[in-house]
């Protein structure tokens, strides 16, 4: 009982994120002429799908008590490359995603190598190492453009009905928990699920897992106990790599094309550092986790998609204005950082955010 109490106690920012994400999206919802239906439902997996991503690259460094201010630029290379690769046949397209993903771990390796060997503060290792992959990016993709294979992009942006429809998986017609169940669920959120069984829960079950949330609570500590520090950071900054990966394939997916888009990188890194710090992991390192940080990128988007939905003529239509929306996205995003962060203000000795 204590050991719950003390879970839910640490996971008090992941919920508050939850319950203003539900209520931002059951707005959204519910003021859109289409809300509550699985079109819908899949243009928003989409759009949030490489945030998400990006954000839980994020996670894995802070948890160790650093940053990783090249997690945009890692997307963006990654993005390059696989608008290289990711075509052809069938076993061109696997290799080409899986040297798309092995070139995201190996820029966060690389990250993880110079702040563990080089001892320098994580947040210069990762602004220096952002500006070289934005440079490799715009050397492999000066202008927008490639090409990925558009059976892939069809299968991996669309919902699981759309999967029957084409293939012909229920010849007599889909059981009703294919039609009203799974079938109604994007493709999305089904990869993300299996990102986060099959990546996520069972590195966080490791030793070296483990190790990451010890030595952001306290490095000295967990030297002392005899982990292997420099491995866990390691392991956190390559884990990132790869989420970051991921999320710069799946852009490569979504738009059928590579580009080598600096504000675009930038907007990400600072967005996952927001949806972090707005899931409930401690910029001090130690607590949270890659769920938390989930669920702030999806108060991110919720709170860009609600924009979109009201009238101009509503008593609510001066937030349909575009140019008061950076306005208004910033306080609602001020605020909801304020909530997230408001329990390392409520404590007078750090070490009570661990215990």
């Amino acid at each position: 009982m204590k050991d719950l109490r003390l879970r839910l106690s640490q996971s008090v920012g992941m919920w508050v994120a939850l319950l203003l994400f539900s209520a931002l999206y059951i707005l959204y919802s519910s003021l859109h002429p289409k809300g509550w239906t699985v079109d819908v439902l899949v243009q928003n997996s989409n759009e949030s799908f490489a945030l998400i991503l990006v954000s839980m690259a994020q996670t894995v460094p802070v948890l160790t008590g650093g940053i990783d201010l090249s997690v945009g630029a890692m997307m963006t290379l990654t993005n390059c490359v696989a608008s290289n690769v990711v075509s052809g046949s069938a076993i061109q397209i696997v290799e080409g995603l899986l040297l798309t993903l092995m070139v995201g771990a190996l820029a966060g390796f690389i990250n993880g190598c110079i702040v563990v060997y080089g001892r320098i503060q994580p947040i210069i290792v990762t602004l220096a190492t952002g500006a070289v992959y934005l440079g490799i990016a715009l050397f492999l993709r000066p202008t927008p453009g490639g090409k990925i294979d558009d059976d892939l992009t069809w299968v991996t942006t669309n919902a699981m009905s759309e999967m029957d429809t084409t293939y012909g998986w229920f010849p007599n017609g889909a059981p009703g928990w294919f039609a009203h169940g799974i079938g109604r669920l994007p493709v999305p959120m089904l990869l993300l699920l299996a990102i986060i069984l099959i990546v996520w829960l069972p590195f966080k079950n490791t030793v070296t897992g483990r190790g990451c949330y010890a030595v952001g609570s306290s490095e000295g500590a967990a030297y002392m106990s005899g982990l292997n520090v420099g491995r866990s950071k390691l392991a956190a900054y390559t884990l990132g790599g790869l989420f970051a990966g991921l999320g710069g394939l799946y852009l490569s997916i979504q738009t059928g094309s590579g580009n080598a888009d600096i504000p675009q990188a930038g907007g990400y890194t600072l967005q996952s550092i927001a949806a972090v710090v707005i899931g409930g992991t401690s910029l001090f390192g130690g607590t949270g986790g890659a769920f938390g940080s989930l669920v702030g990128a999806m108060v991110l988007r919720a709170i860009s998609f609600c924009f979109r939905v009201f009238d101009a003529d509503s008593p609510m239509g001066f937030l349909a204005n575009p140019l008061l929306q950076p306005i208004f996205e910033g306080i609602i995003l001020l605020l909801a950082v304020s909530i997230g962060a408001a329990r390392v203000f409520r404590v007078k000795n750090r070490l009570s955010l661990f215990t």
